[in-house]
């Protein structure tokens, strides 16, 4: 299977004698692989492998390590991810460590699948003697080393800081890694692993957590944040509170400070570049919006015609059933018209009139209300004007049926009537308006939201006065209650009194309302319809439905506000904005310290295990020597390394959680390693250069012999 690899190092690897050891860092996190007495390794790269397809030739490829984004583009990447070799710091699928395995070898100058130098590689505390057995196998079985041996990373940045004059011979070792932290305690140099401490806790929970965090805060630009991405930004801006329940209250306050902790990460926008249309272009908007309004004319003109044409032959067949109808006998009219489907002469008539009126209106013509729009009152209700004593009983009932027909029929006429000339108002209106409007625009739009204002508050206070009263000096009753006497105007008030005196009066005997005709003209005064004022409020209300349907057309910053919403108000509807500068920033504001505080508070993130502060009382508690100050020396001598170390205010903030667990004036120092990234290898390149590293070493020989128990007993000595 075909490789993605730089050029290797072939002639660097012939300079090294064979009894040069090899140095290799396995952590969770980055690979790095070098030569036993240098400062740096000489190749580092990310712990995973990649494999995916060639988009042309469709042949599967493996990657490992990091990559060049421009190569990636000839690789579908989207069925494929990374994978790790390692389960929480233990190495469990060989399969990928033999890629990166390969690689390394390949990019020191190995010849073919042949090592010929000894091996020192780096492992977790207590790491299971299965993973150490198959890493073993895999080293003297597929690349034959001649000989290997594991060693604690931790131990070894302990061992090289002390030589640095960092730490003590006694003192704990605060490792956090990739995906987990460890806390060694050291007695006489050597580190007691029967006292360490382990939580599943490291970066990369870290920077899951802060992924999801800013997942979760900013969605419309999940796709920009990358893991990558958010590594960077942990390791930029992220640091441990020194007091993590105070600096939360800082930013739910809302202070300036926080303010100031605020970092914004600002993603790729380009502002929206505002040029005003060139002349070219006014002219060819212009142009569209002509021949437009030209195809919308012509769609009119057409649609006129055809409705014209129609109205015309209409009327041509009713005239001509009217000249046949009067060649037609009277005892043949009814058969006749059955089969026309009218019911009688004034019906094609009356047809007739409604068809005259429409096609003058389609022509355009001004069309005046005609007098007779329907046949006379006298012919269509000929027994209204009977007197009673000539009719008979039967004639008496049609008559009463006729007078009740009239009077509806006159009420629709004049309601038509009324509606006709409302409306040709608010044609006339609107004509006007328009003409306001084209002279000055903007004094015309002015003039009409203040109208609206105006409207809008009339009408509201007569609707408060309607529910609370008159009372505007706060003199309301002990209850606060408004009775309906208070509510009523002076028209209101006398009709209800009207009313009042008519039921009273009628209680008093028989009920003889009506008989005069001077009851009648008290009706008229106890109805409704004679309320003035109820006819201005209605007056108001149409007007200001008219203001406000005309602003929606011409505003359109206009919001009309609801009917409900007289006393409370509501909530604006949303418009679209131009997206601006600060809607393309991640702001990180909490999630800055609040991410590595899992690392002493697991269980924000659902781990129920103990934090670093907590893990060194722990381990101090399982030390089989006690007394003697051992432990006083150990706390005075706390080094801290791994990647998680670099996080600004972690130093303070384990001293200050160390000291809660130790008695008063316990002696307690915490420092930080000199590199805590590169001193794992370096106290394993400075361990395997010195002249005992030989014995600490086993071959294959002794492996065949002595099998995997023996790998169970085996420990290295790191004091030399």
């Amino acid at each position: 299977m075909p490789y993605i690899t730089r050029p290797s190092r072939q002639s660097d690897y012939k300079k090294f004698p064979t009894s040069c050891p090899i140095v290799i860092d396995n952590g969770g996190s980055n690979f790095r692989i070098g030569w036993a007495g240098e400062y740096d390794p000489r190749l580092t790269f990310r712990n995973v492998v990649q494999r995916p397809r060639h988009k042309t030739t469709g042949e599967t490829v493996t990657i490992v390590g990091d990559h060049d984004p421009a190569l990636m583009r000839y690789f579908d990447c989207t069925r494929s991810s990374y994978r790790s070799a390692f389960d929480s710091n233990v190495v469990y699928q060989f399969e990928i460590m033999e890629y990166i395995l390969d690689f390394g070898f390949e990019r020191m100058g190995a010849d073919g699948s042949q090592v010929e130098h000894p091996v020192l590689m780096t492992e977790c505390v207590c790491n299971p003697v299965q993973s150490r057995s198959k890493m073993a196998e895999l080293l003297f079985e597929t690349y034959g080393v001649p000989s290997v041996a594991f060693g604690v990373d931790a131990a070894f940045s302990y061992k090289y800081n002390q030589e640095l004059g960092l730490c003590n011979n006694d003192g704990l070792a605060i490792s956090s890694g990739f995906s987990t932290s460890h806390v060694i305690p050291f007695v006489g140099g050597e580190p007691i692993f029967e006292a360490c401490s382990r939580t599943n806790v490291g970066g990369y929970h870290v920077t899951d957590y802060l992924k999801q965090l800013l997942s979760l805060k900013h969605p419309n630009h999940i796709s920009s944040i990358t893991w990558e991405k958010v590594e960077e930004l942990k390791m930029e801006h992220c640091f441990v509170a020194r007091d993590y329940a105070s600096e939360a209250r800082i930013f739910q306050k809302g202070e300036k400070e926080a303010e100031e902790k605020t970092r914004r990460w600002q993603l790729a926008w380009v502002p929206p570049i505002e040029e005003p249309p060139s002349e070219e272009e006014i002219a060819r908007k212009a142009a569209i919006k002509e021949k437009q309004g030209q195809r919308l004319r012509e769609m009119a003109a057409a649609k006129r015609y055809s409705r014209i044409t129609e109205l015309e032959n209409e009327l041509q067949g009713l005239e001509f059933l009217l000249q046949q109808l009067e060649n037609v006998e009277d005892d043949d009219v009814p058969s006749f018209l059955v089969e026309t489907g009218y019911g009688s002469k004034q019906e094609i008539e009356s047809a007739v009139v409604k068809v005259t009126q429409s096609l003058r209106k389609a022509k355009g013509e001004q069309v005046e209300l005609e007098e007779k729009l329907e046949p006379s009152n006298a012919e269509k209700f000929p027994l209204v004007n009977v007197p009673d004593n000539m009719l008979s009983p039967e004639q008496l009932k049609e008559k009463k049926k006729q007078l009740f027909l009239k009077t509806t029929s006159e009420g629709r006429q004049r309601a038509k009537q009324k509606r006709f000339e409302e409306e040709q108002q608010r044609e006339r209106q609107n004509q006007q308006d328009e003409e306001k409007r084209l002279e000055n625009p903007e004094l015309y739009l002015e003039q009409l939201r203040a109208k609206h204002r105006e409207l809008s508050e009339k009408v509201e206070q007569r609707k408060r006065l309607k529910t609370n009263g008159g009372r505007t000096n706060g003199n309301q009753n002990s209850s606060g209650a408004v009775g309906r006497g208070e509510r009523l105007n002076a028209a209101q008030k006398e009709r209800m009194r009207l009313l009042t005196t008519a039921a009273f009066d009628r209680g008093k005997g028989e009920d003889t309302f009506g008989v005069r005709d001077e009851d009648w003209q008290l009706y008229k005064l106890m109805s409704k319809d004679n309320d003035d004022d109820d006819e201005g409020q209605d007056e108001d209300e149409a007007e200001l439905v008219r203001v406000t349907s005309r602003l929606q057309d011409i505003d359109p910053t206009f919001v009309a506000k609801s009917e409900s919403s007289s006393f409370q108000p509501i909530a604006e509807i949303p418009r679209f904005r131009p997206l601006t500068k600060e809607d393309f920033q991640i702001i990180l504001g909490v999630e800055r310290f609040r991410c590595p505080e899992i690392l002493f508070q697991p269980n924000m993130i659902g781990i129920d295990q103990a934090g670093l502060d907590e893990m060194t009382g722990i381990s101090i508690q399982r030390l089989p020597l006690k007394g003697n100050g051992v432990e006083d020396r150990i706390t005075s001598s706390v080094l801290m390394t791994g990647g998680n170390c670099l996080f600004p205010g972690i130093v303070e903030r384990l001293e200050d959680g160390i000291r809660k667990i130790r008695p008063f004036e316990s002696p307690i120092r915490v420092v930080r390693a000199s590199d805590p990234i590169l001193d794992a290898w370096r106290g394993a390149a400075a361990y395997a250069a010195t002249a005992q590293f030989s014995y600490q070493t086993f071959s294959r020989q002794d492996y065949d012999e002595k099998g995997e128990d023996w790998l169970r007993r085996y420990r290295m000595k790191y004091t030399l």
